[in-house]
């Protein structure tokens, strides 16, 4: 069969190669065409557009370039009247991936979304459209499943996180070769994740590296986010126990003590790496009084949410700073209160459901289309 993938974001990128690697288990002669990255081109089919081309982010951004975003709408149209598969798979990315299906519903294409657009923080009146044009959804957070059905009526699959098999199927790193290999000491490793964009980093790294000399005993590393490259980060590493390294997170959160995150899916990853952490968010005066009026949640990372308990110390704006965190990380380091992390990220990674959700949405996908093809 032939499947159409659209995925605009580095996260999608891997998401969606594993999906495809799943679909081929089901389907020998799945034949891929996709918007998406290098993960999904290795698998094989045809890459059409690259997520690079895509990554618009933030109001200003997207005004900017309404005319790309625009060209790539008509574009992608275009290209699956072209292909005609028979079926859609559209992951997260909804500001692009539901004009799309609104499109491909009239045309008669089968709409499948893998990875829900998070309506349940913002912007919940597109469960219209999603009612109205997407035939499956699979959702990959628990309660996201109580939420479209109990509260929507809308049918959902949850198939378990993806993060569970990227993390667990990755390659084990030596510590002792990776430290020495990296320019790391022996000491204990606090990890630093700013964020991916260098407007919060800047705001969220020069706070978190303002902690350095209350902790000799320590070294920090910064976890380089993609797309940024070294010579942006060289501002922030003045100290000889600030360490830097790029595209290793994984590996960087498997061999750590303890990590500072900024909010957003790596305050998950951290947590199914059983670090514990403080989840930190600051942006500027007129964001976060937005993001306080059209954000409906009750906590700011995804480990609170799942949860539904403030398991993870949020620090966010005001009292994301310098004394309030170090005595959270203070808390972090201490043996008898690191415990209770553990103990509740066990918690988190049984609500998760376990290894298997693309090879769950791969088999619900092809066994859906065999049934109406």
């Amino acid at each position: 069969m032939k499947y159409y993938i659209i995925s605009g974001e580095a996260s999608g990128d891997l998401h969606g190669a594993n999906l495809m690697k799943a679909l081929l288990h089901e389907d020998v002669d799945a034949d891929f065409r996709f918007w998406g990255g290098d993960l999904m081109e290795a698998v094989g089919g045809t890459l059409v557009k690259h997520y690079r081309e895509l990554a618009f982010m933030g109001f200003a951004e997207v005004v900017m370039n309404l005319r790309t975003i625009t060209k790539n709408l008509s574009f992608c149209k275009q290209d699956i009247e072209a292909y005609n598969p028979d079926v859609i798979i559209y992951i997260d990315y909804p500001g692009f991936n539901l004009r799309i299906a609104k499109w491909a519903k009239p045309k008669g294409f089968k709409n499948h979304y893998y990875i829900s657009p998070q309506i349940w923080a913002w912007k919940e009146g597109r469960i219209k459209d999603i009612k109205k044009d997407v035939d499956e959804m699979y959702v990959i957070l628990p309660f996201e499943k109580q939420f479209y059905e109990d509260k929507h009526n809308f049918p959902v699959h949850f198939v378990g996180h993806p993060l569970i098999d990227a993390i667990a199927d990755r390659h084990q790193v030596d510590e002792f070769i990776f430290r020495k290999e990296n320019g790391l000491s022996e000491k204990p490793i606090i990890a630093l994740l700013p964020g991916s964009r260098k407007q919060e980093i800047k705001k969220i790294l020069s706070v978190m590296l303002s902690l350095v000399d209350n902790y000799k005993d320590y070294q920090f590393v910064i976890a380089g986010a993609p797309g940024q490259d070294f010579e942006f980060y060289q501002q922030f590493i003045k100290k000889s126990n600030v360490h830097f390294l790029n595209n290793k997170t994984y590996d960087l959160l498997s061999i750590s003590t303890a990590a500072l995150v900024t909010s957003g899916t790596a305050t998950l990853e951290t947590a199914l790496f059983k670090v514990p952490q403080v989840v930190c968010y600051k942006g500027s005066w007129v964001s976060y009084q937005i993001g306080k009026r059209v954000v409906n949640l009750k906590y700011i990372s995804l480990v609170n949410l799942i949860l539904n308990k403030e398991s993870v110390t949020e620090l966010i704006q005001n009292d994301f700073n310098t004394n309030r965190l170090k005595k959270e990380l203070d808390i972090l380091l201490d043996k008898e209160q690191r415990a209770k992390f553990f103990l509740d990220y066990y918690d988190l990674e049984k609500d998760l459901g376990g290894k298997g959700a693309s090879k769950n949405t791969a088999k619900l996908i092809y066994n859906s289309i065999n049934k109406t093809s």
